[in-house]
């Protein structure tokens, strides 16, 4: 019978703790990220990708020393035509976001999968660099062969 109730009790307590831990980690900050990226096809045949990373604290404290870092982008498959894949902040407050875009130039015809980007900042209260990841995005069919969008079609309807 007694081994019947320590099975519920353990898992109470370990919730309890679960709970506890979780209340007391959110006095920092908690940095979430969104990565988007859109390809254009340019009249000359060449297509761009445009890249968007938008940085949030959701946390109750203050970030510092934050850096972004994109460099999933090959460069056997991209040059950066403007912009930098990587930039820094000093802080990022409490409920603050801040973003960031650059744009590519496709080289190579390619299916390109992505890596999220990294976000690494210090809390004043541990020593260690920490990081955060972007979300991923989908699968880029980069100079792939898509019909022409007779967009004056549109107007008609």
């Amino acid at each position: 019978m007694a081994n019947w109730i320590v099975g519920p009790v353990i898992c109470v307590i370990a919730a309890v703790l679960l709970v506890t831990s979780t209340v007391a980690s959110s006095d920092g900050p908690f940095i979430v990220a969104h990565k988007k990226a859109s390809l254009t096809r340019l009249k000359t045949g060449s297509e761009r990708v445009s890249v968007s990373i938008d940085v949030y604290n959701q946390g109750s404290a203050t970030a510092y020393d934050v850096t972004l870092t994109d460099d999933s982008w090959s460069q056997d498959i991209f040059s950066v035509a403007s912009g930098n894949t990587s930039v820094s902040w000093e802080r990022l407050d409490a409920g603050a976001v801040v973003s960031h875009s650059f744009e590519l130039e496709a080289k190579t015809k390619t299916i390109f999968y992505g890596a999220p980007a990294v976000i690494t900042f210090r809390i004043p209260t541990k020593a260690a660099l920490q990081a955060a990841y972007s979300t991923a995005i989908p699968p880029l069919d980069v100079l792939g062969d898509r019909p022409p969008v007779k967009k004056f079609d549109w107007a008609k309807v």
